[in-house]
């Protein structure tokens, strides 16, 4: 789709600067080439706030879309699972703008895979959870916890994590160059990056 079309979209104020360019361009060198458009989509709570960020970017999306052109959004991981643009979608399909949606790797399951660690076996259930919005989630469930959104609560998130007598692992920028991986809650640093996702599992016999 980045090579068919002319006119890519990205989440950042930079577009070259992103994490999504720079990996789709590692790929697809002919990227650079094309017509690229900054999405900002700040990382904040106010609800109001940032719902007006979101109708300007739907609003910025529908311009080029008026013009009869296509546009590609990238976006990290699977476009199902806690991403940015699942807001723009929204208002996009409620204006009567089509949407389609192309299946990517979500980020867990590139972290378990890079781990060597199956999410789940047999019956075991997978919770993905976003963490700094459950800092008092007790994690009693059976199964396989998946935490994500950690970083700026890390040491919160920790905490709850050893109460909960799990096995921890967790990757810090999974598949990029400064890659890092951890194979204990002991190893996780309070400062983890941004894209550090935690892997919670149960001890078995």
């Amino acid at each position: 789709l980045i090579r068919e079309n002319d006119v890519i979209a990205l989440p950042g104020r930079e577009p070259m600067e992103t994490v999504a360019y720079k990996i789709a361009a590692a790929v697809v060198p002919e990227l650079a080439e094309k017509e690229l458009v900054p999405v900002y989509m700040p990382m904040i709570k106010d609800r109001e706030l940032i719902d007006r960020e979101h109708r300007k970017a739907a609003k910025r999306v529908e311009e080029i879309l008026d013009t009869g052109k296509n546009l590609v959004y990238i976006t990290l991981g699977d476009p199902t699972i806690y991403c940015t643009f699942t807001y723009i979608q929204h208002i996009l399909e409620s204006e009567g703008y089509a949407v389609e949606l192309v299946s990517g790797i979500s980020s867990f399951c590139a972290a378990g895979a890079r781990l060597s660690l199956p999410l789940v076996e047999w019956d075991e259930q997978l919770h993905v959870v976003p963490a700094v919005h459950n800092l008092d989630h007790a994690l009693e469930q059976p199964g396989t916890y998946v935490l994500m959104k950690s970083a700026s609560q890390m040491a919160a998130v920790k905490a709850m994590l050893r109460k909960s007598g799990r096995n921890v692992q967790m990757v810090e920028n999974c598949s990029m160059d400064d890659e890092k991986l951890y194979r204990s809650l002991d190893e996780i640093p309070d400062d983890a990056g941004y894209f550090s996702l935690i892997i919670a599992k149960e001890h078995h016999d």
